[in-house]
């Protein structure tokens, strides 16, 4: 049975999709940008842009009850490959442990022009 996470203080979904959708043990992270919760668009630099992206990831992720260190798999997209040291620098902050399996890919463009979108898979028991 597939079930869409409500995030009450987290990022809304800015088009026909939900934020994540838990289906058995998996939970599935749409992929995320640097946006508030209230919808704004975080401006500055890459690194607080991804911090946002983090942010956001987590509070999806704990909204249906996981943790970050159930995160397995993530996908980064960048516009910049140049930008891969400082995303990295942030990103490995929210993983103190084991790291989940990752790619990173540069990307020609992303949603309303931003740097930095991530997409995460969670699983646990």
């Amino acid at each position: 049975m597939k079930k869409a996470v409500v995030c009450p203080n987290g990022p809304k979904a800015a088009g026909p999709y939900s934020v994540g959708m838990q289906a058995g043990n998996f939970l599935y992270v749409s992929g995320q940008i640097p946006m508030t919760p209230e919808g704004e668009l975080v401006i500055g630099d890459v690194q607080e842009q991804t911090r946002q992206v983090m942010e956001n990831i987590k509070a999806i992720v704990e909204a249906a009850g996981y943790t970050m260190a159930d995160i397995v798999k993530a996908n980064v997209y960048a516009t910049s490959i140049a930008d891969f040291p400082k995303i990295n620098e942030i990103y490995a902050r929210y993983f103190d442990k084991e790291p989940p399996a990752r790619a990173f890919v540069e990307v020609s463009a992303l949603a309303l022009g931003v740097p930095v979108e991530i997409e995460a898979i969670a699983y646990k028991e």
